[in-house]
């Protein structure tokens, strides 16, 4: 018998709480044209969302047909993406807008900039038919050594990132697309990533980055998104995702915030490790959640996570008061965001390069390195995140042809021997070399070292967090690298 078919929950709990429980829930699936009778059975009990990956996308067109069969199935469905530019987003294929990461918006701190760049993300968004961004990220890049915000964050600093949060989210709105601020109470101050484990910020309350969720509130943010790190500041025993006092307390009571809160994706290894990814959905809501997001195409998952709501709730373990609650947040986000525009005008799709242009800085490239070799140091692509194939000789070459180059993308078997057999492809052409947060990734720097160390006039460029001596793109999102290789060229 699969979950499916489990005859229990839908029999002793009445159908309108049935429904509310579903609204809590948002699943994601895989398939680009059908939708799998299991997420119609979901949908029709009254699944609150659904949200897309790349693997649910083929071209623009494919996508606007996907959406308009789920909203189908039931108009009020809120149907989300991940959607922060850079070189983090799902609709390559879809002809998505090219905009740096955030990181390089602060450092132009330009708003109507900023402003200009959310909007061709969210009127993009609008016209497949996806009226929901989990962006922007409100998080502050404290830790040199955090694994997984970097150049994501609008910066360094809370101030200007509370600045860039409200122009992104004014833009948003202005669409009719709802924006989420993540990830609550914020993921910058920690050295592990929450996708493979349980992460910790122990800095003390009053040197926590709270600053830019206050600052999204009051910018009338539909949505926020918690995070899967424990603050002992806040909560010694719970990451916040779990966590009454930081769901309830602090957010709701003191920051005063009544939109949907949506936890991040359950089957993050430091919620699924540790509590289960069931077990976890009813806590969150438990918690002050309003929605729980399985991210996994497996709808298995999400019957379990929706099975343990329903067990919790008949149970009382889960109180029916507060799964009301949660459903009628959502349906008041539905409501506003669930039906695209109908006409969607044009947006400025020259802000993205724009933008990556005036963000390069650094090194100044001495003298000419036309008909370079482009050595591009960067770590495999994360398994949660999409990428899109970006690297820096492809950009070189679409403007210099003459060019030549090593794109290395996760750590190679022995780096000595690399060195040797990138210098010799380079011959006697100027060298430029490439890393993308080398303090993270001992292998880039001992690579960068070593080349430099035996071609001293190398070209260096930092196409991660920015590194003393180097021309930096602030990120590697296509316009990020596109905006480096025609600085590169200059000098021609």
């Amino acid at each position: 018998m699969t979950h499916s078919e489990h005859p229990s929950a839908r029999t002793t709990l009445p159908v309108d709480l049935d429904e509310a429980a579903h609204r809590c829930l948002v699943a994601g699936f895989e398939g680009t044209t059908a939708v799998p009778d299991t997420l119609k059975r979901l949908i029709d009990r009254g699944l609150g969302g659904v949200i897309l990956f790349t693997r649910n996308v083929r071209d623009a067109e494919q996508v606007r047909r996907l959406t308009d069969t789920l909203r189908a199935l039931r108009p009020d469905l809120l149907v989300a993406i991940d959607n922060e530019g850079g070189g983090i987003g799902h609709l390559v294929a879809a002809g998505a807008p090219e905009v740096p990461g955030s990181y390089a918006l602060g450092v132009v701190d330009d708003l109507d900039l900023t402003a200009r760049c959310a909007d061709a993300l969210a009127g993009h968004l609008a016209t497949l038919g996806i009226t929901a961004s989990y962006a922007p990220v409100a998080d502050v890049q404290r830790q040199a050594g955090n694994p997984i915000v970097r150049t994501r964050a609008f910066g360094e600093d809370s101030a200007l990132v509370s600045r860039h949060l409200g122009a992104w989210i004014a833009a948003t709105e202005a669409r009719g697309v709802a924006s989420c601020a993540k990830h609550f109470p914020g993921h910058g101050g920690t050295l592990t990533d929450s996708h493979h484990e349980l992460a910790v910020d122990p800095r003390p309350y009053d040197e926590l980055d709270l600053a830019p969720f206050r600052a999204a509130i009051a910018a009338g943010v539909p949505m926020l998104m918690s995070a899967h790190v424990v603050f002992p500041a806040l909560d010694p025993n719970r990451p916040a995702t779990l966590s009454r006092r930081i769901l309830g307390d602090l957010l709701r009571h003191e920051f005063e915030f009544d939109g949907v809160l949506v936890s991040d994706a359950l089957e993050m290894k430091a919620i699924a490790d540790r509590y289960g990814e069931a077990a976890g959905a009813r806590i969150a809501l438990a918690a002050g959640a309003d929605q729980v997001i399985v991210a996994v195409p497996d709808l298995e998952v999400t019957l379990e996570c929706r099975d343990a709501v329903l067990e919790a709730l008949r149970d009382g373990v889960l109180g029916e008061e507060r799964v009301r609650e949660a459903a009628g947040r959502v349906q008041r986000l539905v409501e506003r965001y669930a039906t695209p525009a109908d006409e969607i005008t044009a947006w400025d799709a020259e802000a993205g390069l724009e933008a990556a242009r005036r963000a390069v800085r650094g090194q100044a490239t001495p003298g000419s390195v036309s008909g370079a070799h482009v050595v591009d140091l960067f770590p495999a692509p994360h398994p949660a995140l999409n990428w899109g194939g970006e690297d820096l000789l492809t950009e070189v070459l679409a403007g210099d042809p003459t060019a030549t180059g090593t794109a290395v993308a996760g750590e190679p078997v022995d780096p000595s021997t690399l060195v040797d057999v990138i210098l010799a492809r380079a011959g006697s052409a100027p060298l430029v070399v490439a890393t993308c947060d080398a303090v993270l990734h001992p292998w880039q720097a001992r690579v960068r070292d070593e080349l430099l160390a035996r071609r001293p006039g190398a070209v260096r460029v930092a196409t991660g967090l920015p590194e003393d001596g180097a021309l930096c793109s602030y990120g590697r999102g296509k316009v990020n690298l596109r905006a480096v290789a025609e600085v590169l060229g200059a000098a021609r």
